[in-house]
């Protein structure tokens, strides 16, 4: 018996092979045979936040065809996160390595950066010098939108903000939108608020907050600029040092109420929303009630400084940095803040040990990292703690009739433990889900993106709630 087979040439597809059976007696048996093209995906960076992204990409990685490669600095990082599947191999990766860099991306059909979102750039022109695709989970820079054109011109999709804040949020936000504007009606007002926390369960100290992404954010958070919104069509602008006293009180059926302060820029977003004449919209960060009067009083400490180093700051004791930041206060640190602060806030500030003879042991640094080397001790995730995700919408919505008819929908994730976190979970899953999408070809808008289209938003929003990640919308 002997086998012809005829190829047809087909880029980037299933190929079909013809197979001509012939037989012993010259009968010509004709059949299909479809061989898939295996597609490559590198995901550059292994931390916290990639976990359930790698996890999905591997469980998917037979059903799709994919290899997929995990580089992070730290190799045992990466190695531990693909946990010896077949599918996948993990590499010691330097994205300042041009060499290596332009090496594994030439290599890959789609590049997902897990890293810090100053570090994307770089991977992002890569991408484009050899067409590429690219998901990042990281707001859309000024450098990376000046690349739009040049990667429209060649067909790809750099899709950014595909994570939880921002990318989830755009999503849930973009289908009520949507939907509104459909029905004939308007958006007056849209509040829209987030928060990583930690699950009631695992909360075991005062702040009622625990690390579950990047440390040094939450400590700098509203710095770098005014929180500017606007309200009642009116623009509103707060600056730093008032921030955490403008805050909110956020009702989320089953888990009482929130504190909000908000975002540093609410009006970037009435142009991609489509809202650019709404006379209400604000963006905001939750916390557990009494996290925001207490973190005002570390920013009145000067603790959250970032300008400036201390020399010789680790031979000083915590309550000699108090002294040293804030030498207007007369007749002893303890005694100022027990005459000042209500027991609360107060309580907060003793657990955390800033009035003790501790010494600092962290040298030339600023107040930003001293605090900060302080924090990720004391709000540290224990193996078995749980995280939570909250995140609120709030619209008001004005129809023909011109009543206002009020909707929320709010999504509340808790982790499994301190590994496959909640975070892990919203910020990786639509990254992953959206990479799936582009390599079935089922995403066509190309450039400079972000997740607010109808072609991405829907099928990964409607996938995430087979994870248990759902939206649940009141109208009242």
């Amino acid at each position: 018996m002997a086998i012809a087979a005829e190829i047809p040439p087909v880029k980037n597809k299933k190929v079909f092979f013809i197979l001509k059976i012939y037989s012993a007696k010259g009968i010509v048996f004709q059949d299909m045979v479809t061989f898939a093209i295996v597609k490559k995906i590198l995901v550059i960076g292994a931390g916290r936040s990639a976990f359930s992204l790698i996890k999905y990409l591997l469980e998917n990685s037979r059903k799709e065809n994919w290899n997929i490669t995990v580089g992070d600095v730290s190799f045992d990082l990466a190695n531990q996160k693909i946990i010896n599947h077949p599918e996948a191999r993990a590499i010691s990766f330097d994205i300042n390595n041009e060499q290596q860099r332009n090496e594994e991306i030439s290599k890959a059909d789609l590049v997902v950066s897990m890293l810090p979102a100053t570090q994307h750039l770089n991977a992002a022109k890569d991408c484009v010098r050899w067409r590429k695709h690219l998901v990042t989970a990281s707001y859309v820079s000024k450098d990376m939108g000046a690349i739009d054109a040049e990667a429209k011109s060649a067909g790809l999709i750099l899709l950014n903000e595909a994570g939880l804040d921002p990318g989830l949020d755009h999503m849930s936000a973009m289908k009520i939108i949507d939907e509104v504007k459909a029905g004939g009606g308007e958006v007056v007002s849209f509040k829209s608020y987030c928060g990583g926390l930690i699950a009631p369960e695992s909360n075991d100290n005062p702040w009622g907050y625990k690390f579950t992404w990047n440390p040094r954010n939450v400590v700098l958070a509203g710095q770098g600029g005014d929180a500017q919104f606007i309200q009642n069509g009116k623009l509103k602008s707060i600056p730093y040092e008032k921030l955490f006293d403008n805050i909110e009180t956020i009702e989320v059926d089953g888990y009482d109420t929130f504190d909000a302060y908000a975002n540093r820029d609410s009006l970037s977003y009435r142009k991609p929303y489509g809202l650019e004449n709404i006379p209400t919209l604000l963006r905001g960060t939750l916390r557990f009630p009494g996290y925001c009067k207490a973190w005002n009083e570390l920013i009145k400490l000067n603790l959250t400084n970032d300008s400036q180093k201390i020399a010789g700051s680790e031979k000083l004791t915590w309550i000699e940095l108090i002294e040293l930041l804030n030498p207007e206060i007369s007749g002893g640190v303890i005694k100022y803040f027990e005459d000042t602060l209500d027991s609360a806030v107060l309580e907060k500030l003793r657990w955390l040990g800033i009035f003790s003879d501790r010494k600092i042991m962290l040298s030339n640094a600023t107040p930003a990292q001293i605090l900060q080397h302080l924090l990720e001790e004391k709000w540290k995730l224990k193996e078995n703690d749980k995280d939570m995700i909250v995140m609120q919408h709030r619209f008001e919505v004005r129809h023909r009739e011109l009543k206002i008819k009020r909707i929320t929908s709010s999504l509340v994730v808790k982790g499994d433990d301190s590994v496959c976190t909640a975070m892990a979970k919203t910020v990786g899953l639509p990254a992953a889900i959206s990479a799936k999408l582009i390599l079935q070809n089922k995403i066509k808008t190309c450039g400079v993106i972000i997740p607010t289209l109808k072609e991405i938003y829907t099928p990964v929003l409607a996938e995430l709630e087979t994870f248990g990640i759902k939206f649940i919308e009141k109208i009242s």
